[in-house]
């Protein structure tokens, strides 16, 4: 078993340090910090422009190269926080770094309402207007790729369904970092990464085991946990996990049911690392060679090598 690279390890062991901290750590477990974060205005680099969309009941944004932009194909990007985090500027780097690694495609990240005061199926449903205006707006349904991490990545596969269900044709690709796809956390990783788990770990007070998504609805649901839904017609999809994170089995279960009924799926589970550990972005090796991981993938899906 390949061992965590030193930087990894220092990384994993601050975030372990910083949550086992019975205040700060508590907060940081549940969620409620990154609820009352507060953050500077996000500068968009020079080599980049943004716009912003304002929907009815969310607001989105437009990211692209100002420079040899892709019109090909577009990224809708559904970011993380257990449905009770709004955007922050993390997904605003990562926005950066899938045009980037894509060589040039646009990517439209949506600000989703969140639970408690928006639940179910709140985040559903903005993630289907943020891809019908994809749509309306000229792209075509194979043309757009959706990549989301967390809670963002079970939302991916949530949107499929829906759309699958309702006779829409499906996107043409699936970027799933960590998704959260189990949200009754009944998977083997829940029990077998317990202790190890630097961000979740070794408590049941934290966003993973909460209702304030799903309320009183099913927690089997295929739009709530997509674990439990079908995956016949789904397109092909990366699926990325931290050996050590509580929520590996929620990716290794949809990869294995997703294979089993004819989508083409390539599980990367990167040992020693920890739940979304592509935040690292270019600061440890494994999430450089995460992203490298992503750019690949659109190469071979969109059969295209951009050199430039």
């Amino acid at each position: 078993m390949q061992e965590a690279s030193i930087q990894g390890r220092v990384i994993r062991d601050m975030i372990a340090h910083v949550t086992n901290d019975n205040l700060i750590g508590r907060k940081i477990k549940t969620g409620e910090l990154r609820k009352k974060l507060i953050e500077p205005k996000w500068r968009c680099p020079e080599c980049f422009q943004m716009a912003e969309i304002i929907m009815p009941n969310f607001q989105m944004e437009y990211l692209c190269r100002r420079e040899d932009p892709r019109t090909d194909y577009v990224i809708l990007q559904l970011h993380g926080g257990g449905y009770i985090g709004a955007m922050r500027n993390a997904y605003r780097a990562f926005a950066g770094l899938y045009c980037e690694v894509s060589k040039g495609m646009d990517v439209l990240t949506i600000d989703y309402r969140v639970a408690p005061e928006d639940p179910y199926p709140a985040a559903l449903e903005d993630a289907v207007a943020a891809y019908e205006w994809l749509k309306d707006a000229g792209w075509r349904s194979r043309q757009i790729i959706v990549a989301g991490d967390s809670a963002g990545g079970g939302l991916a596969l949530a949107l499929c369904m829906y759309l699958k269900d309702h006779n829409h044709r499906l996107p043409g690709g699936l970027v799933l970092m960590s998704p959260w796809t189990d949200l009754t956390a009944s998977g083997p990783s829940y029990f077998d990464n317990f202790e190890r788990d630097p961000l979740f770990g070794n408590t049941t007070d934290s966003l993973i085991y909460n209702r304030d998504y799903a309320g009183q609805h099913d927690m089997k649901d295929p739009y709530i946990s997509p674990l439990f839904g079908e995956y016949w017609g789904f397109p092909p999809m990366l699926i990325q996990a931290g050996g050590i994170e509580m929520l590996l089995s929620d990716s290794i279960g949809v990869a294995y049911k997703a294979k089993r009924q004819g989508a083409k799926v390539r599980l990367s589970i990167y040992e020693g690392m920890f739940h979304v550990f592509q935040m690292g972005m270019m600061m440890m090796p494994e999430s450089k060679r995460a992203w490298r991981e992503i750019g690949r993938y659109f190469e071979v899906l969109t059969g295209v090598t951009v050199q430039h």
